[in-house]
């Protein structure tokens, strides 16, 4: 094919008097771009139907598969998570367990009272008081409060404080008074004293199993 014959055949070329059924004796020239029109406009056609959605396709497959492997990951670290966790709870149980048998029940306040009062005689000082409040309801527990009242030398009051402190029941120490009072060296040692007891319908709690 010349390209100077081909392009002269275009430039003579009556574009109106062309006829579709008549192709054949079209220049090669022209029937060369009518022909890559064609499969331009047919690959654009091709590309709109068939690529396009595949590829959109794709596209989705390719995001789900992220979230899939988000979901993935995040199951997997909860998995290695999951013993130390475990044994967390396992410790907050125990933990919790041994302060229970801290808590005296209804049963034993009056033995950790007797006690007290004995913690005090051994320290060689006078009770005046040991008197129990109305115990206050919290969410878990109820607190007994009890007011001491008693009295002796500096060295014993102390002894008799750490005793008390000292007990296999938990007895918390609140507002103390100590003054001087007749003999010489002789103090009186006003306190709160506060144990607490577990509530047997705290099990209904919500969150208790939790902790």
């Amino acid at each position: 094919m010349h390209l100077k014959r081909e392009w002269q055949s275009l430039r003579e070329l009556e574009w109106r008097d062309l006829d579709i059924q008549e192709v054949g004796r079209w220049p090669v020239s022209l029937q060369l771009l009518c022909g890559g029109v064609v499969t331009v406009a047919l690959g654009l056609v091709l590309y709109g139907y068939l690529v396009m959605p595949a590829k959109q396709a794709l596209i989705a497959a390719e995001e789900r598969e992220q979230e899939q492997l988000a979901v993935y990951r995040d199951k997997a670290q909860r998995a290695v998570d999951l013993a130390s966790l475990r044994a967390s709870v396992s410790m907050r149980r125990a933990r919790r367990d041994a302060l229970l048998v801290m808590l005296p029940d209804d049963a034993e306040i009056p033995a950790l009272i007797d006690s007290i009062s004995g913690i005090a005689r051994d320290n060689q000082l006078m009770v005046d008081v040991i008197r129990l409040r109305e115990p206050t309801v919290k969410d878990f527990y109820i607190e007994q409060d009890f007011d001491i009242q008693v009295r002796g030398g500096y060295h014993h009051i102390a002894a008799f404080m750490a005793g008390v402190a000292g007990l296999s029941r938990i007895v918390t120490q609140h507002d103390f008074t100590l003054v001087p009072i007749g003999k010489e060296g002789e103090l009186r040692l006003s306190m709160l004293a506060r144990t607490y007891r577990y509530r047997s319908d705290a099990a209904t709690e919500p969150g208790l199993e939790s902790n």
